[in-house]
């Protein structure tokens, strides 16, 4: 490429041009260097000012942003915390109304049943056999000699046989005394057996007071580590809405699987419904129908659930009066139930449909009709996906109450961290540009390097001279060093 003409200060070769105004240009750069390198320092400290004053802005919202996640956590939880709160005292409550309301009927039946037993046992109480009371004076007859006499022995004989008798009937009355007694104690069994399961009874029912109340104590601490705002609750929190986060997330794919495989289900036969050739935009009607009539029937299930005070995801409902939120629950239920059976009949007619799809396209292509498969078992099996399907989805309120509540902690945290990065780089990138500054400037004086070399010998050789020309004029020494020894050693 030729040097243009209108640069050609000295004619002859060009490179004398070229040399010429590179000096110009060098000196203009040499006396333009104050100027520059101020302009490069402002441009530099204004980048550097503005980079870091963002980042300052962006640490400052990630801190409210902080602020208000730690709020939100902990407002989350603190509503957590109530309901299981509630749910204990409910327990309790239940458990008192239903085992403890009757203890004054339970204590007067334990106090009958003990009266029982302490008659029972007064009366089996063992008594030793009764002592006739003419056994002294029988005693004292047979003590009689009888010296032979016929008829004292005849006496004494009557008597013995009489007291064996009495002896047998004392004996008799003594063994069915001790049959009775023995029956009284056998009576008492069944009332010990009563009396110890109630006694167990009413200490299961502590025990199970015992374990409530310790639940409550520990779920009370909770509570108040949350009212306190404490770091540890916190901490605590964040965990456990990560956790809710993935898993409700897990089952949120594996019911959008079930939504997808019950679309399949009823796309084919909507089209008989609706017409298979008409479009809404670039989607089939029939594709769009059967997808509202999934989306409905997830409505439905959101509230059920919320009728059912299940999930809280719309107040309102939870806020209804209790007749109201019964009709409802029926309400609900029965489209669910209407819907279910809709899809059932539509899986029935599924095999029928792509049997006629699959006979036509046979007879298209002139191919040899092939027997179709009667089997009940597919068009069984459809029918029953058809029916399952919708109240499945039904219980899909219950993880996405656990994904709504715990995307606001992840989300959250998710954003301060992108604030936290983003004043990271900022405040990088306005180091990156200080030191810039300072590299634009050293490249400058590297592009006058000549001028700056000439200059440097310049004022070097004023200096020595300054310095040398006190000895040339011969002068005395000075008691304090002038102001040109004052400048070389500031300068130094």
């Amino acid at each position: 490429m030729a040097f243009p003409e209108l640069f050609m200060v000295i004619p002859g070769p060009p490179m004398l041009s070229i040399l010429l105004w590179i000096g110009l240009l060098m000196l203009l750069l040499y006396f333009a260097r104050e100027p520059a390198h101020q302009a490069i320092r402002s441009l530099s400290r204004t980048f550097h000012a503005s980079l870091r004053l963002a980042s300052r802005s962006l640490l400052l919202a990630e801190r409210r942003l902080a602020g208000r996640n730690k709020d939100v956590l902990l407002a989350s939880s603190r509503e957590s915390m109530e309901r299981v709160i509630e749910r204990e005292f409910h327990r309790v409550d239940a458990v008192v109304k239903r085992d403890l309301a009757g203890y004054p009927s339970l204590q007067r039946a334990l106090a009958d049943q003990i009266a029982r037993l302490e008659e029972d046992y007064r009366q089996s109480s063992e008594l030793s056999p009764p002592t006739p009371t003419w056994v002294e004076a029988v005693e004292a007859v047979a003590k009689i000699p009888s010296n032979g006499d016929p008829t004292v022995s005849k006496v004494l004989e009557k008597i013995q046989v009489i007291v064996q008798n009495q002896q047998k009937a004392v004996m008799a009355e003594y063994r069915k005394n001790i049959s009775h007694r023995h029956g009284l104690l056998k009576r008492m069994i069944p009332y010990w057996r009563r009396m110890t399961d109630t006694l167990e009874d009413v200490g299961k029912t502590i025990t199970g007071l015992q374990e409530r109340s310790a639940v409550i104590d520990r779920r009370m601490a909770e509570y108040e580590e949350i009212i306190a705002n404490s770091d540890r609750a916190e901490q605590m929190y964040a965990s456990s809405a990560m956790t809710q986060f993935f898993i409700a997330g897990f089952v949120l794919l594996i019911a959008f699987g079930g939504a997808v495989i019950n679309f399949n289900l009823i796309a084919l036969p909507m089209s008989e419904m609706v017409g298979g050739g008409s479009y809404i935009g670039q989607f089939k009607t029939a594709d769009v129908a059967a997808l509202v009539i999934i989306l409905v029937e997830v409505a439905m299930g959101l509230y059920l659930m919320e009728s059912l005070r299940i999930t809280r995801l719309f107040p309102v409902i939870g806020s209804m009066d209790d007749r109201m939120r019964v009709r409802m629950i029926w309400i609900t239920f029965g489209i669910l139930l209407i819907l279910a059976s809709v899809e059932s009949a539509l899986a029935f007619m599924r095999d029928t449909i792509a049997a006629d799809l699959h006979a036509l396209r046979q007879s298209l292509v002139d191919a040899p009709a092939t027997e179709p498969v009667n089997s009940w078992i597919p068009t069984v099996g459809q029918m029953a996906l058809g029916f399952i399907l919708p109240f499945a989805l039904t219980f899909v309120a219950i993880p996405l109450e656990s994904f709504v509540q715990s995307s606001r902690v992840v989300m959250g945290r998710a954003a301060t961290g992108a604030l936290r990065t983003g004043a990271f780089f900022l405040r990088l990138l306005a180091t990156f540009g200080s030191y810039t500054g300072t590299f634009l400037i050293h490249f400058y004086d590297l592009l006058i390097v000549p001028p700056l070399w000439i200059a440097g010998l310049i004022q070097g050789r004023q200096r020595d001279g300054q310095i040398l020309s006190p000895e040339a004029d011969h002068s005395p020494e000075p008691d304090h060093p002038g102001p040109e020894i004052k400048v070389q050693e500031e300068s130094a």
